[in-house]
């Protein structure tokens, strides 16, 4: 049987995208790196721009969206995002290029088969018109992703404890948020429940919520000013093996980098 395929070609304030597929083809969940670059990364993994069935929007950021119309008004390809979502790309000025014909709609709550991924939208907290995560099975293999939440809430903690392997925020570190140069306000903000995850909420959350079906843990959306991939993992790891889950053992915890692709994962059945 074939496997379930996974890249992240970027993850932070600059741009997200990441392809989620198998040998036929996939998808992209968000795309706010430039055409070019998905376009690149794409082509580098052996995935041409004709197999990618949609993408999947989780909100409407700027640097989520930055190519969504691009994309689908130059080949065609499907954008499905929540009737809100959908909304704020369009009065997006930083998004030149609208959808069109390509708009599809989805709701958190609801699945949909597309191209032999079973893809699942759930709610989290996020400052934008909305905000939805997603979690896609095939093969006998799940991959959720988390983006951008400001706590877990129980949708996502759900789907997040049934997968296999997870995408999830782990934005900035505590203490170099309050020593670094952001103002209070958007200090504030980021804390709140509606701005992001921290290194430590991410790690509690996965130290609370593991169970042995879980392979690889990947942190994404990194903070420039406020994180380090070392500081990051490290916090991660620690809240882990404090209760007897050995990183490297038991699971993988792999930092996304900001402005490279990760590696190509083929996660075998």
């Amino acid at each position: 049987m074939d496997s379930l395929h996974f890249q992240c070609f970027g993850t932070g304030s600059s741009g997200n995208s990441y392809y989620v597929g198998h040998a036929g083809g996939g998808i992209l969940v968000d795309a706010g790196l430039s055409m070019r670059h998905i376009r690149r990364s794409l082509k580098a993994i052996g995935v041409s721009m004709a197999s990618i069935q949609a993408v999947f929007v989780t909100h409407d950021h700027t640097d989520h969206i930055k190519s969504v119309g691009a994309l689908s008004t130059s080949f065609g390809i499907p954008v499905y995002a929540t009737p809100k979502v959908h909304a704020g790309i369009e009065s997006n000025y930083r998004v030149t290029q609208k959808i069109g014909a390509g708009k599809r709609f989805i709701q958190a709550g609801d699945s949909l088969e597309l191209g032999g991924l079973h893809i699942t939208a759930f709610p989290v907290s996020h400052d934008a018109s909305e905000c939805v995560g997603y979690s896609i099975a095939y093969a006998g293999k799940r991959l959720t992703i988390a983006t951008d939440l400001g706590y877990v809430n129980h949708e996502a903690a759900q789907l997040l404890g049934q997968a296999d392997y997870i995408v999830i925020e782990a934005n900035y570190d505590e203490e170099m948020l309050r020593r670094g140069p952001y103002p209070l306000r958007l200090q504030e903000r980021i804390r709140s429940n509606s701005g992001h995850l921290s290194n430590r909420q991410a790690a509690c959350f996965l130290a609370e919520n593991y169970n042995k079906r879980l392979k690889s843990i990947f942190l994404c959306h990194l903070s420039r000013e406020n994180n380090t991939p070392a500081q990051a993992y490290s916090t991660v790891k620690e809240e882990l093996e404090a209760r007897q889950i050995i990183v490297g053992r038991d699971v993988e915890v792999i930092p996304l980098e900001r402005l490279s692709p990760s590696k190509f994962y083929i996660f075998a059945s």
